[in-house]
Order: C-alpha cells, then structure tokens, then sequence
C-alpha cells in the first residue's frame, strides 16, 4: 500500500486495509489485466473497425499475428498507445487503455500506421510522412462531432467546416508529441500535406461519424474492395 493511501485512511480515522488475493486481483481487473495479454484478442472481436483494418493489412501481405504485433505496456499517461515501425509492433498502454472501447480505439488509429507503413512505404523520419499518417489517422478513427466539440473545434452549427479543423489539430498534437519540433513546425507539416492525406480514405472508404453504423458498413463493404477476411 502506497504511504499516499496509507496517508488517507489515518486522516479520515480508518485502518490501512490488508490486502487479499481478491482485492489484488479486482485491482488487476482495474488495470485491463483481463485484457493483456492472452485476451488481448477479445478485443478486435466486437469492433468492425478493428477487424476491417486486419483484413485490410492482411490483403496487403501484412497480416497481424495478436501475440506477435500487439504489445500490452505500462506508458506514461500522457499516451494511449503508439506504433513502433522498428518492431513493426502496436503499443497498447494498459494503464491508461482500460475499457473496451478505449482499447478498440488505440487498435484502429495504430494499425492506420501500420497500414500505412505496410502499403505506402512511409518513412517516420520524414515529419510530412508522419505529419500525413497522423492526418489519416485523427481523420478515419478520431475525428466526429462529438470529439470535434470536445476539443472546442466545432459546434452545431459550423461542424461541417471545422471537422478539418479537429483533423489538423489532432494530427499537430500527436507531430508535436513524437519530434522535437515545435507546434509551429509541426503545423507547417500538417498543412503541408493536408489536402492529399484528408482525401485519402484508404481502407476504411468513409469518416467514420459518431452513434452510426458507418464502422458496420465500412466492414461489411470491405470485400468489395479486396479486403476480405
């Protein structure tokens, strides 16, 4: 037990609690251990997205093998989760992924990079090339109305002319945080490359919007454009 939490029962008059294997293992349940890592498979199962970007790296000769290219990790918890191009692996932080749906999304928006780095020879040194991967990314897997709203990019009444905003300013964000740039060069990379990477909507074929069945469609239509299971 931490001396913070000790620090808390004495203050409020109360005895440090012992610890039993259940409460350990409630603890782990917390955390995601339920997730990670012989489960981690459960995860793409219910989520259309997940199993249209599998079929789709697998059309592309870059099947996932679950054990092999995901990795369950402890990060910092100023991140969800990244791509490592080296290992060709997906980091999924176990620490801060915690629901479902959570871990769903870390899935998808990294295995557009992957994608990515599978089909279009993407170079990660290069910051249009990242600057692009971001932007196909926020664009297919992050950005809707209601995220757009959140980070005070859109309102009901101008969301059709500030969903590129929520685009670009997730993309700069996610730029900034992996080069030593500032946010004014990482801008710069993102405008550079914006009108070509936000027309790309490979292989999801459509931006995905909030409380639809755009993700069901974009999987069931995915035969249709090779990416078969």
């Amino acid at each position: 037990m931490s001396q913070e939490k000790y620090a808390e029962n004495v203050e409020d008059g109360t005895l440090p609690k012992v610890e039993t294997e259940k409460d350990v293992k409630d603890e782990s349940v917390k955390w995601g251990y339920d997730l990670y890592p012989e489960r981690r498979g459960e995860n793409y199962k219910p989520s259309p997205l997940v199993k249209l970007m599998m079929n789709a790296l697998k059309s592309s000769g870059c099947e996932i093998d679950i054990r092999r290219h995901i990795s369950c990790e402890v990060c910092d918890v100023s991140v969800s989760g990244g791509y490592d191009p080296i290992f060709n692996q997906i980091v999924v932080c176990q620490n801060v992924a915690r629901k479902e749906g959570y871990i769903q999304g870390v899935l998808a928006h990294e295995m557009i990079h992957m994608f990515d780095y599978c089909r279009n020879d993407l170079d990660f040194k290069n910051i249009d090339h990242l600057a692009c991967t971001e932007i196909r990314a926020a664009n297919l897997t992050h950005c809707s109305f209601l995220s757009a709203c959140t980070q005070g990019d859109a309102s009901p009444i101008n969301i059709r002319q500030k969903h590129q905003e929520c685009v670009k300013t997730k993309a700069t964000r996610s730029v900034f945080a992996v080069r030593n740039v500032t946010p004014e060069e990482a801008r710069a990379a993102v405008e550079r490359v914006f009108p070509k990477c936000y027309a790309d909507l490979e292989p999801v074929g459509r931006r995905i919007r909030r409380n639809s069945n755009d993700m069901h469609r974009a999987y069931f239509e995915g035969p249709l454009y090779g990416y078969d299971s």
